[in-house]
C-alpha cells in the first residue's frame, strides 16, 4: 500500500512538472477565442499602440506582451491582426505548417510600387507556384553551399579595399586612430560587396571621389528606405492617388534602382560578346542567370533588384551591431584574432578553406543576430490547423515567432542580456534558436552572400585593426522597416601595429 502510494505521488508530481514545463501537455485543447491578449477591441489597440510610439518600439513592445500573457497571444492593432509564439519549440510546429508555398507579410510599399509601373515581382514578394518556380532556380546559384566559392574572391578584395580606406583615414586624422560613426561607410561596403557579386562590377564606393552615377544609385537605395517605413502604416495607394510628396520620393527611388539594373544588364551582354571565349572568373549572378537562361529578363532583374534591396541595409547594420559589441569586449577580440591567425596557418591562405575554420568567428555574428536581430519577427500564414502550446490555432492564420523577444528570453538563453558567442560554438542542441536568416524554402535567399561578406569583413578588420567605444552608455534599437541602433554608434579604430 505504501508502495502504491509512493508511486501515485511520484506521478502526480511528474505530471506537475511536464505540465509546468511544457503547458500544451494538458488534457485538452483551447479553443482559438480562448487565447490570451490583446484581439477584442482592435480600434483601441491602435490607439494604445499609436501612444506607446509602437510604430518605433514594436520589438519591445512584444515583449512586454510575452512577458505579461505568456508564450502565446493574440493581438489585433486596427486591421492587422496576429498570433505571436516565442519558444524554438513552437517555431517548429510552425514551420512545418507553413505549406509548399510559404507565406509571409508583404512589403505593401514595394509591391504598390510594381503595381504602379507594371513590374514583375521577384521571389522576395511572390506567391504561390511562380515563387515556386522562380526560387529552384536562385537557390542553386544564390544559396547553395557550393556557390559560396563563387562569391569569395569578389567579397576578399572589396575587404581588402576597405581595409586600405581605414588606413587612409587613420592616417589622415594624424592620431594614429580614426574615431567615427561609421553606419556610412558600412552602407557602402556592404552596397559594393552585394553589387560586386550580384551585378559582377564594382561600383567604386570605397574611392575618395564617387563616380556621380554610382552616388546617384546610393542617393536611391538610401531614399528606398526612408520613404519605405512611414508607408507601412499608411497605404501606398491613398498616397498615390493624393499625390503625396512621400510616394513620389518612392517611386523616383525605386525607378533609379532598377534603371542601374538595366545599365548592368546592357553590359553584362556587350562584356559576354566581347568575351565569348574567356569565362574563367565568376561574371556575378545576374550575368549567371542570364546565361543559364532559365528564367526572363524580367524575372531576373526583379529577384537581383530585390536581393540587392534587401541586402545593403541588413548586413551594413549586423556588422555596425557586431563592431559594437566587440568594442565592449577586448578580450572577445583577443579570442577571435588568435582563432583567424590559425585558420590563416591552417589553410596556406586558401580563403573559402579558412571561413570553414572560424567557429567563434561566426558564433559572434550568430550572437550579434540574437540581440539585434535585423527583423523583430519571423511570420507565415500557416496551412493547416495547429496546436500551440495547448490553443488551437485555424488554417490561414499568420503566426509570427518574436526574434527579438526570443533572444532575451532566460527560458531559451542562459545569461540572455551578455554577448556570449561561444554559446554557439558548444555541442548543445540549438534547434530553432539561429533564426535571423529565417528557415525552410523561404529562408533569406541572400543568406550565403552576407554570411560570407559579414564574416571576411570581419577577418580583414580584427587582422589590422583594434576597435574600442568612446562611451559606455548602452545604445539601443528602434524600429524602422528592421532594428537600427537609436543613436549614431561612434567607434574607435586603431592600427594593431601602433599596440
Amino acid at each position: 500500500m505504501i508502495l502504491f502510494y509512493t508511486q501515485c505521488v511520484l506521478l502526480l508530481l511528474i505530471t506537475q512538472c511536464v505540465t509546468q514545463s511544457f503547458p500544451h501537455f494538458t488534457s485538452t485543447v483551447q479553443p482559438f477565442s480562448k487565447l490570451p491578449g490583446l484581439w477584442k477591441n482592435s480600434l483601441a489597440n491602435l490607439y494604445n499602440f499609436w501612444k506607446l510610439d509602437g510604430f518605433r518600439n514594436i520589438h519591445r513592445i512584444m515583449l512586454q506582451n510575452f512577458n505579461t500573457f505568456g508564450p502565446i497571444y493574440r493581438e489585433k492593432i486596427g486591421y492587422y491582426e496576429s498570433v505571436n509564439i516565442i519558444y524554438p519549440e513552437d517555431a517548429a510546429i510552425l514551420f512545418k505548417a507553413e505549406g509548399a508555398y510559404p507565406q509571409r507579410l508583404r512589403v505593401a510599399p514595394w509591391t504598390s510600387y510594381r503595381d504602379f509601373r507594371n513590374r514583375k515581382y521577384g521571389v522576395l514578394l511572390k506567391d504561390g507556384e511562380d515563387w515556386r518556380t522562380n526560387r529552384i532556380v536562385l537557390n542553386k546559384e544564390v544559396i547553395s553551399p557550393k556557390v559560396q566559392g563563387n562569391f569569395v574572391p569578389l567579397l576578399d578584395e572589396v575587404g581588402h579595399d576597405f581595409v586600405s580606406r581605414v588606413h587612409k583615414k587613420i592616417e589622415r586624422s594624424g592620431q594614429n586612430k580614426w574615431t567615427t560613426d561609421l553606419s556610412q561607410e558600412l552602407f557602402k561596403y556592404a552596397l559594393e560587396s552585394v553589387g560586386s557579386v550580384l551585378y559582377g562590377e564594382r561600383f567604386g564606393l570605397l574611392l575618395d571621389h564617387i563616380d556621380p552615377e554610382a552616388q546617384h544609385f546610393i542617393d536611391c537605395i538610401s531614399a528606398m528606405f526612408r520613404t519605405t517605413s512611414p508607408m507601412l502604416y499608411i497605404p501606398p495607394d491613398l498616397l498615390r492617388r493624393v499625390g503625396s510628396k512621400l510616394w513620389k520620393e518612392h517611386v523616383e527611388a525605386w525607378d533609379g534602382i532598377f534603371n542601374q539594373a538595366d545599365r548592368c544588364i546592357q553590359n553584362i551582354y556587350r562584356q559576354l560578346r566581347k568575351d565569348s571565349g574567356n569565362r574563367n572568373k565568376y561574371p556575378g549572378v545576374l550575368a549567371s542567370l542570364l546565361m543559364l537562361d532559365k528564367l526572363s529578363i524580367e524575372d531576373i532583374k526583379a529577384s537581383i533588384t530585390e536581393l540587392m534591396a534587401g541586402g545593403v541595409d541588413t548586413t551594413s547594420i549586423t556588422l555596425q551591431w557586431t563592431l559594437y559589441e566587440l568594442a565592449r569586449h577586448p578580450d572577445l577580440q583577443e579570442e577571435l584574432r588568435a582563432e583567424i591567425r590559425a585558420a590563416r596557418t591552417a589553410s596556406d591562405g586558401d580563403m573559402l578553406q579558412m571561413l570553414k575554420m572560424v567557429p567563434l568567428l561566426k558564433g559572434a555574428l550568430k550572437e550579434t543576430l540574437r540581440l539585434h536581430p535585423v527583423a523583430v519577427s519571423l511570420q507565415r500564414y500557416i496551412t493547416e490547423d495547429i496546436v500551440i502550446q495547448n490553443y488551437h490555432i485555424p488554417s490561414g492564420t499568420l503566426v509570427q515567432l518574436g526574434l527579438y523577444a526570443m533572444g532575451r528570453s532566460h527560458r531559451i538563453f542562459t545569461q540572455p542580456e551578455s554577448y556570449v558567442p561561444s554559446r554557439w560554438t558548444r555541442t548543445r542542441n540549438q534547434y530553432f534558436r539561429s533564426l535571423g536568416f529565417g528557415f525552410g524554402p523561404r529562408q533569406c535567399l541572400g543568406r550565403r552572400i552576407a554570411e560570407t561578406e559579414m564574416q571576411l569583413f570581419l577577418i580583414h578588420m580584427l587582422e589590422n585593426f583594434r576597435i574600442e567605444k568612446q562611451r559606455t552608455v548602452e545604445v539601443r534599437s528602434t524600429f524602422e522597416l528592421i532594428l537600427l541602433p537609436e543613436k549614431p554608434i561612434i567607434l574607435t579604430i586603431k592600427p594593431l601595429s601602433s599596440s
